[in-house]
């Protein structure tokens, strides 16, 4: 019997999706939840599992748009196991390669030159080397159009003109998932009024609370602990005092919430992957690192799931472990609003009067103009900074023990 593979559907509202690799070849004997195929989505990668055991008879190429309940191909729960093969492929039957006849052609004369044509003097190639010109960029002026040293010296490429080195090009299609993130990029540019506020932030308060109790952190609770948890709970802190940011537009209404769902940037093996952290609010530093964790480990093993990258309420990028020391990040939609990070460097700064120099961070808060007004955009970015640079304060209540669970 034959059974017809659908596209099933990886999500709400996603009606098409594109087979972005096969993992098996037409004819490839397959077993019940066997990966057979990666499908892009425009919000994930999702691996399809084999429904049956069989023979696979693809109906779809690679690259192809397919609908949501389309047959992408056939399995045939009929045929039998091939001997010795365990679940590897079935073996193709070599292609016989057919003979053709060879018609003999009659040579085509060849261009009548003398042995200087396009050739150049010892003199003239030293010369022309040193300038990196090539002999065919150069006419000749010398007998029978050889290529004497004064035209070697009189050569001079344009700026335009080639080196010697390959120019060549490549051309390949766009995911779909790519697809989607230009069009969503695009969209946020041209249907938000985006503005970006800066600021900047001393880390040394968060470098010497992680020097002493890094290790203890990480010996007790298997994670490190790392900056994500210190600015994932100064933005619900600044979140609460400013419930704008937290908010969206949904035609000519503001939806407004009272829960922090934090998305976090992560790069993954297919482009950008935006996972989120539920209720961060009810988390404590070793739940938000323990969960940044999982996701982080989960996206980059093209493993993540659409319904964990939808719903945020608010996004956190982190520009700085690419090097980023500054940049205007792209609002996530529908959100309203995100906050990059950047590269920490050592820069001289005042501090009770006297110049020192101190771990700096440089953070930015792009936000939708519509709802956020300046006043709270800078005031939010305010409150994050002061958290920051005060956790045992405003994120550890004074308790820096029980804060990390210690």
């Amino acid at each position: 019997m034959a059974l017809e593979m659908k596209v099933p559907s990886p999500g709400e509202s996603i009606t098409e999706v594109e087979i972005a690799q096969w993992l098996v070849e037409d004819g490839d004997y397959v077993t019940k939840d066997q990966a057979i195929a990666e499908v892009d989505s425009d919000k994930a990668t999702l691996e399809l599992p084999a429904e049956e055991s069989g023979i696979i008879t693809l109906k779809a190429e690679e690259g192809d748009a397919v609908a949501v309940g389309q047959v992408v191909c056939l399995i045939d729960t009929d045929a039998a196991k091939p001997e010795g093969g365990g679940d590897e492929p079935v073996e193709k039957t070599p292609k016989v390669e057919e003979k053709k006849a060879v018609v003999a052609t009659p040579a085509t004369p060849a261009k009548t030159e003398t042995y200087a044509t396009g050739t150049a003097s010892p003199a003239a190639k030293k010369v022309l080397a040193e300038k990196g010109i090539n002999t065919s960029q150069v006419q000749g002026t010398g007998r029978d159009g050889r290529i004497t040293k004064e035209d070697a010296i009189k050569a001079t490429p344009s700026m335009g003109t080639p080196g010697p080195g390959q120019r060549g090009e490549s051309r390949s299609k766009l995911s779909m998932l790519r697809r989607k993130v230009a069009e969503r990029l695009v969209s946020v540019k041209n249907e938000t009024a985006m503005l970006t506020t800066f600021n900047e932030v001393d880390m040394q308060p968060i470098f010497d609370l992680r020097k002493q109790y890094k290790e203890n952190f990480k010996s007790k609770h298997g994670v490190g602990l790392g900056f994500m948890s210190f600015f994932t709970l100064a933005c619900v802190r600044a979140l609460k005092m400013y419930p704008s940011v937290n908010s969206m537009i949904d035609g000519k209404e503001m939806i407004s919430y009272d829960f922090q769902d934090i998305s976090i940037a992560v790069s993954g093996p297919k482009g950008l992957m935006v996972p989120v952290i539920r209720n961060a609010e009810n988390l404590s530093f070793r739940g938000v690192e323990s969960e940044v964790k999982r996701l982080a480990i989960r996206a980059r093993e093209g493993q993540i799931t659409v319904d964990e990258m939808t719903g945020g309420t608010f996004t956190i990028t982190n520009g700085g472990v690419f090097g980023s020391m500054l940049s205007t990040p792209i609002i996530n939609p529908p959100q309203s609003a995100i906050l990059g990070m950047h590269n920490i460097v050592e820069r001289p700064i005042v501090r009770e009067g006297q110049i020192v120099v101190a771990p700096i961070m440089y953070v930015a808060l792009s936000y939708d103009h519509r709802i956020i007004d300046g006043k709270e955009s800078v005031g939010f970015l305010v409150a994050v900074k002061e958290a920051l640079e005060n956790p045992e304060e405003l994120l550890m209540n004074n308790n820096i023990n029980k804060a990390l669970e210690m």
